[in-house]
């Protein structure tokens, strides 16, 4: 296993959540974890250290000063949202968003589609169990708020719905 394999598997272990992965070949082992630094570890007998690999910090953006142009964060959020009258459709739980019941099939739910009380919109899967989202309001959906086969949090923003 060359170094760039080794970053890479550091890569995808960071965006993903697998808590320890650990390879193992002839007298070569790597071991990488993650813990709440997001903190890779390597540890081989092929290298005469064990060297520390961390994700580079994320650059933090400072907050506007007074009388800067940029609007508070709160004033930027309401901005993000459409001024007319829209309903939000929540997430009731966390797991991964789903727009299709099954690859091959069509979206549940599209930008104009309509929907009622009982219309499933989404599917969202925990821990390998598949859950319908049912909309609880009539109306049209206007914006879709998730990338499919995406994470998602309790409470999360899913659909923006214009009610009927």
């Amino acid at each position: 296993m060359d170094y760039k394999q080794i970053q890479e598997l550091i890569k995808m272990v960071n965006k993903s959540n697998i808590g320890e992965l650990t390879i193992e070949q002839k007298d070569f082992k790597v071991t990488i974890k993650q813990k709440e630094e997001h903190v890779a570890q390597i540890v081989s007998s092929s290298f005469p250290q064990a060297p520390v690999y961390a994700p580079a910090p994320q650059q933090q953006v400072a907050a506007p000063q007074q009388g800067s142009a940029l609007p508070p964060a709160g004033e930027a959020s309401k901005a993000a949202v459409p001024a007319t009258n829209t309903i939000t459709i929540k997430s009731p739980m966390i797991g991964t968003f789903y727009r299709k019941s099954a690859p091959d099939k069509p979206n549940l739910a599209d930008v104009g589609t309509e929907v009622s009380p009982g219309k499933v919109v989404c599917i969202i899967e925990a821990m390998k169990l598949f859950n319908e989202i049912e909309s609880e309001v009539k109306g049209k959906i206007v914006k879709v708020l998730v990338e499919d086969a995406s994470p998602v949090e309790y409470d999360q923003p899913l659909f923006l719905v214009e009610p009927a």
